[in-house]
């Protein structure tokens, strides 16, 4: 059966994933770069070396229970965004393995970006593949991006992508993460945030205000270590935090489709999982779709399916 390999070695997570196309089905394995207690990330050095420990483990763990046939293609994520400088060293772990991979079993390679692959593992786990061939609007949140995107079908790169608007300083994910240190919580914060919130008995009022439907979202930050130094409680604290980027997304999706009108509505990314996030979302806009937790966070399964996808429309060429 045909079968197509994905590699994605982000700032975070080294992830290799297989798409089984006749099965429509993923199988993936992936682990989270260490991070010292206390400290926000990592520098780029410290990432491709712990990528270069871990990328061997999680095949073997991951081909230790799984027979599989002759690949059709391999994928990697090569870098950030699908436009020009965008790059990050990390990535590069992932792309050589690739290549070796591609020469040693003679299978077509191909790379895309760490994006492209967030986008794709969403539409795939809300079931909604079917979009790469029509036009639609995409968010992908996470650490590094708060980007709002308009995607139409392209057949060199599967979807051609193109930022709409973004933040202007922190993003939402590095927001989560300073309110998560804050309150001392563990890196990432995500989870630990999303917990501590759920107990929270206050909702404090927000007002979004866009620049050309791009936010800031720095004020986060400051507002907490306010609300903190003031005695509000951890709570209601990190329900700010959320509320806070809740309603910047919706902001930003109202800007958006009231330019381009009701396209269909794509969200993807690690602080898209986050369920107080995605229950305000929904609530004003209930058509859309959001990627399932396991595909929200850093993994290579779009990448796999971007692979499937170039290969098929490669092959229908000739």
């Amino acid at each position: 059966m045909p079968e197509f390999l994905g590699i994605d070695t982000s700032n975070y997570t080294t992830s290799v994933a297989v798409y089984v196309s006749d099965e429509n089905r993923i199988v993936q394995c992936r682990k989270l770069l260490p991070v010292k207690d206390g400290t926000l990330g990592l520098r780029q050095s410290d990432a491709v070396f712990h990528h270069t420990k871990q990328l061997p483990d999680i095949m073997e763990e991951l081909f230790s229970g799984y027979g599989y046939g002759r690949f059709s293609a391999v994928s990697a994520s090569a870098r950030p965004r699908n436009s020009e400088g965008s790059y990050m060293p990390c990535f590069l772990c992932g792309e050589g393995f690739a290549r070796s991979f591609s020469a040693i079993e003679k299978i077509p390679l191909y790379t895309t970006s760490h994006q492209t692959g967030h986008i794709l593992a969403a539409l795939y786990s809300a079931d909604r593949l079917e979009l790469v061939n029509k036009p639609f609007i995409a968010f992908h949140v996470s650490g590094g991006t708060t980007d709002c995107l308009l995607c139409v079908p392209d057949k060199e790169n599967i979807i051609n992508i193109s930022l709409l608007s973004t933040t202007l300083d922190l993003n939402a994910g590095q927001a989560v993460d300073r309110t998560g240190l804050m309150l001392g919580l563990k890196f990432p914060c995500g989870r630990e945030l999303e917990k501590l919130a759920e107990n929270a008995d206050k909702h404090k009022s927000i007002k979004i205000r866009l620049k050309d439907g791009n936010c800031c979202l720095s004020g986060i930050e400051n507002q907490c270590a306010s609300m903190l130094k003031n005695g509000e409680s951890p709570e209601n604290t990190a329900v700010y935090c959320l509320d806070f980027i809740a309603e910047t997304i919706i902001a930003m999706t109202e800007h958006a489709t009231g330019k381009y009108g009701n396209l269909p509505l794509i969200f993807a990314g690690g602080v898209m999982s986050d369920r107080l996030i995605r229950n305000k979302i929904i609530s004003r806009f209930e058509s859309a779709s959001f990627a399932q937790p396991e595909f929200s966070c850093d993994n290579a399964s779009g990448v796999a399916i971007y692979g499937f996808l170039k290969f098929r429309n490669e092959n229908k060429c000739r």
